[in-house]
């Protein structure tokens, strides 16, 4: 029964962080007037899906991620909708908002859960920045090397945290420091994550001109090979630590 509980809480944290993620990805990218093609959360085989005019919405079976699948994004379009042929600021301003949205539910979310401990609603506001200062301060350490690679924590590490929270506050706390985490290391300048692709867009607003197709592909599968090879790396560590 206990392993049940954990796998379910895994998938309600997992399964609604993400589903904002990709909402905000999403609503973004329809306020810009960009088509998308599917909405998805989860990986794998289609579970459940409902088909309008413009879009696709799925529900796949494995609930670790989710995607928005936009006209133009992976191919350059002349179509009317098309992300290719949108301006600059509003292709930065979609691929942000999936991190953005998760910053934003972390702090609202910890300052409801401080409110509702101590009662004091300044102390709340004054805790949440506290909140953020320490989450910037993590991301320093990690660029500074007061961070290395042994310290980080990946889905199998978060899962065991996550089965050690007892009680709704506890387990809204944890939710409220992946989210954070969750939107703080997706806005990282580094491809294939959202801030990497910012990065390249910020690139071609300087140059005035796109990177060439081959060169953004090459650097796009380079960083995914260094993402797993990482990740990797990390899910050793984390079993490494269970064991221990």
């Amino acid at each position: 029964m206990g392993f049940i509980i954990t796998v379910i809480k895994i998938i309600v944290i997992l399964g609604f962080l993400v589903l904002i993620h990709e909402t905000g990805h999403f609503v973004v990218a329809r306020l810009c007037k960009i088509k998308v093609r599917e909405f998805a959360i989860g990986f794998g085989p289609v579970i459940w899906k409902k088909e309008t005019e413009n879009t696709k919405y799925a529900i796949r079976l494995i609930p670790l991620g989710g995607f928005v699948n936009m006209l133009g994004e992976e191919e350059q379009s002349d179509e009317e909708g098309s992300f290719s042929k949108a301006s600059i600021p509003k292709r930065i301003a979609i691929v942000a908002a999936g991190g953005l949205v998760n910053i934003i539910f972390a702090i609202l979310l910890y300052i409801v859960l401080i409110w509702v401990v101590t009662g004091n609603f300044v102390m709340a506001i004054s805790s949440s920045g506290n909140f953020v200062m320490a989450m910037w301060e993590s991301i320093k350490l990690l660029f500074t090397g007061g961070v290395t690679v042994d310290n980080l924590m990946g889905p199998i590490g978060i899962s065991q945290v996550v089965a050690q929270t007892s009680g709704i506050i506890d387990f809204l706390y944890i939710m409220a420091l992946i989210s954070m985490s969750l939107g703080v290391t997706n806005l990282l300048p580094f491809p294939p994550l959202d801030g990497g692709k910012i990065l390249i867009y910020i690139v071609e607003a300087i140059r005035r001109k796109p990177l060439k197709q081959d060169f953004e592909l090459k650097l796009q599968m380079l960083g995914f090979l260094l993402l797993i090879t990482l990740s990797i790396y990390v899910a050793f560590n984390d079993v490494g630590r269970i064991i221990v």
